[in-house]
């Protein structure tokens, strides 16, 4: 990913809160605690969170003592290391055979679809062999919308009817990507949270029927999180992680907010990365997260 896309992409969140943090790394003060009390004010005011800005400042603080810091300018590299270090996530299951599954979880209007079809191109891009499966059969309209995109990216895309077993279709997925040599299939499953128990129990039934097939998958379940909604996409993705074996994040919308603060809340508060962002409306307009080129963006100066 070239930088200059996720700095754009951050151009936003920079511009606001983060950008009077800049200032005041610049400002040649002392570090005291009126320094680090403005410091966690605009960490909470950049929708970093609560806990994730106390979690950072009681980090800052023992380094500050402990490593002798000074100034204004040695704080700002701190923070930048201290960011650095909480975004870092463990490495995605490799499959042992082909197809690599994956999982796409996500509420209706988080870009869910769009998302999949992003994380397609992406595969394709690199010469991959993907495979879609339309398993979110509640809605007419994310059957037709994967479609859609299958046809323009150039994925089959396996599909039922609506209101049929979203099980039968992911078994009919797993058979296909088999028989076609695939080296991904994308799952795409019902976007509503009917209820915890039923999401729960379709979920599992899923998961169930693929590893009848493939005993060591899904190798990964991304929850969709449109960044936008900041704090609340944090409560949103606790309720889907109590439900379901989420170990990655897909954080759409990332270029249209300045609440990009909350990529830290999620790692910190949920112990689940952000591996995907989501920097536009076109089908290449993604990029695999990479801890130091966000932070690069979100404190880098105009």
């Amino acid at each position: 990913m070239a930088f200059g896309k996720m700095k754009k992409g951050l151009s936003k969140t920079r511009g606001g809160v983060f950008a009077r943090m800049s200032r005041l790394f610049t400002a040649k003060r002392k570090i005291d605690e009126d320094l680090l009390e403005e410091l966690e004010e605009l960490l909470i005011a950049g929708d970093v969170g609560v806990d994730t800005t106390f979690y950072l400042l009681d980090r800052i603080r023992f380094r500050v003592k402990k490593e002798r810091y000074e100034n204004a300018e040695e704080l700002d590299r701190l923070i930048r290391s201290e960011v650095s270090d909480l975004l870092l996530g463990e490495e995605i299951k490799q499959a042992d055979s082909k197809p690599q599954v994956i999982l796409v979880v996500g509420v209706n209007g988080t870009g869910k679809t769009t998302s999949i079809a992003k994380l397609a191109t992406y595969y394709t891009n690199q010469g991959k062999k993907v495979l879609l499966a339309a398993a979110d059969t509640f809605r007419a309209a994310a059957i037709e919308q994967l479609s859609i995109w299958g046809e323009r990216i150039g994925c089959d895309v396996i599909k039922h009817q609506q209101n049929a077993d979203p099980a039968a279709v992911v078994f009919d997925a797993v058979n296909a990507a088999q028989a076609r040599g695939a080296d991904y299939l994308i799952v795409d499953t019902a976007g509503r949270l009917h209820t915890k128990v039923n999401l729960m129990n379709e979920l599992e039934k899923i998961k169930k029927i693929i590893q009848r097939q493939i005993p060591d998958a899904p190798h990964e379940v991304i929850l969709v999180l449109d960044a936008g909604n900041g704090q609340n996409a944090v409560s949103q993705a606790r309720e889907f992680i109590k439900s379901t074996d989420v170990n990655s994040i897909f954080l759409t919308k990332l270029d249209g907010t300045a609440r990009g603060g909350v990529v830290l809340s999620i790692k910190r508060d949920l112990g689940v990365p952000v591996r995907y962002v989501g920097l536009g409306e076109k089908a290449e307009d993604m990029a695999v997260f990479d801890p130091a080129e966000f932070v690069e963006g979100l404190f880098a100066n105009e």
